[in-house]
């Protein structure tokens, strides 16, 4: 996924997004070894209620607004999950003025 946003070479490309996941993940399944595509909640290392944290932890940490068409669990479910989701939510943010 390296290198997929190109441009603005402040926010992280898709590699540092999966790394910087990957390390949230870490941190709250006690450090357990999960590949980046299981199901963190099937695991049972996490509970639904951490699935609010993910959300907290997005919009804080790549400055993106989850709205309500996104709160679908398969866009947090796993480290791909949430790494896909941020890089597209990044690619269709607006660039210029919405309405006409």
């Amino acid at each position: 996924m390296d290198g997929e946003l190109g441009g603005n070479s402040r926010e992280p490309d898709g590699g540092r997004v999966i790394a910087m996941v990957r390390e949230f993940v870490s941190q709250h399944t006690g450090g357990a070894s999960i590949a980046d595509d299981v199901d963190i909640f099937a695991t049972g290392f996490v509970s639904s209620l951490f699935a609010v944290q993910i959300l907290t932890w997005v919009e804080r940490t790549f400055d993106l607004a989850v709205s309500g068409d996104d709160l679908d669990i398969a866009n947090f479910m796993s480290v791909d999950a949430i790494t896909r989701f941020v890089l597209g939510k990044r690619a269709v943010a607006p660039t210029g003025p919405i309405g006409g």
